[in-house]
C-alpha cells in the first residue's frame, strides 16, 4: 500500500527533480540593492569618485560645473581609517591636477596643481614662479590681475623661496591670482592626496544655463 506523502513535502515535478522554492520578490530586489551598494562603495573607496568644481580657482583647465572624475589608486590604495597607502603605481609628478584634503578643514577637498615635489625649492617673484632656481613654465596658467602686491603684504605675487618637505607637495590654482592655495597656507601632504583629476564627464555653465558639450569626456591635462 502506498504511503500518504506529507504536506510539507515538495511535489516533484516531470523529471523527478523536487521543485525548489523561489526567493520572495521583496528579498531579490533587497539583496541586489546591497550588493549595488556594496561594489559603489568599494569602488568610491578604492578606484575612482566623482567631483564637482565650485570655484574658479583653476580656470580655465577647471570651470565652475564642471563634474570630473578622480583616479583614487594611481598614488596608492587607502586603507580605510588610517593614514597608510598600498599599491601605489607612482608617485605624484610636478603638473598633476590632484584633488586633497584641505589641509586648514580636512572636511572639504580642494583641488590644485603641483608645482613643487618633496625637495623642490619654490620661489615666486612678481607672478613669475621658480622651481630650483628655474622658471616653472605652466602652459595652463593664467593671470587675471595685472596689480603686483608687495610681499610683505600678500604672499600672492612674491613667496619663498621655501623647500618642500619629504612627504610633502606644493600646489597651485592655474587662476594664478585668485587661487587660495600653497603659498597661503602650506603644503599637502601625500597621504592626505585623494587621487589623479583624470577626465571631465559632465559640465554645466550655471550662469547661462546650457550644458558645456565641448568639455564633456575631455581629459585634463
Amino acid at each position: 500500500m502506498e504511503k500518504n506523502k506529507f504536506r510539507n513535502d515538495p511535489d516533484p515535478d516531470q523529471t523527478g527533480t523536487p521543485a525548489v522554492k523561489k526567493k520572495h520578490l521583496v528579498r531579490e530586489y533587497a539583496e541586489s540593492i546591497i550588493i549595488a551598494v556594496i561594489l559603489a562603495l568599494v569602488i568610491r573607496t578604492f578606484v575612482v569618485q566623482a567631483f564637482k568644481i565650485p570655484s574658479g580657482s583653476m580656470e580655465d583647465t577647471l570651470q565652475i560645473g564642471d563634474h570630473l572624475l578622480v583616479n583614487k589608486f594611481i598614488y596608492g590604495t587607502g586603507i580605510p581609517f588610517t593614514d597608510k597607502q598600498i599599491f601605489a603605481l607612482r608617485d605624484p609628478n610636478q603638473g598633476d591636477v590632484i584633488v586633497f584634503e584641505y589641509p586648514e578643514d580636512p572636511s572639504k577637498d580642494f583641488i590644485k596643481r603641483i608645482v613643487g615635489v618633496p625637495g623642490d625649492v619654490v620661489q615666486g617673484i612678481n607672478k613669475h614662479v621658480y622651481v630650483n632656481g628655474k622658471l616653472y613654465r605652466n602652459p595652463h596658467e593664467i593671470h587675471k590681475e595685472k596689480d603686483l602686491i608687495p610681499k610683505d603684504q600678500n604672499p600672492r605675487d612674491t613667496f619663498g623661496p621655501v623647500k618642500v618637505p619629504e612627504g610633502s607637495y606644493f600646489v597651485m590654482g592655474d587662476n594664478r591670482d585668485r587661487s587660495y592655495d600653497s603659498r597661503f597656507w602650506g603644503f599637502v601632504k601625500k597621504e592626505k592626496i585623494k587621487g589623479l583629476a583624470f577626465i571631465k564627464y559632465w559640465s554645466w555653465d550655471g550662469d547661462n544655463w546650457k550644458v558645456r558639450w565641448g568639455s564633456i569626456g575631455s581629459l585634463i591635462k
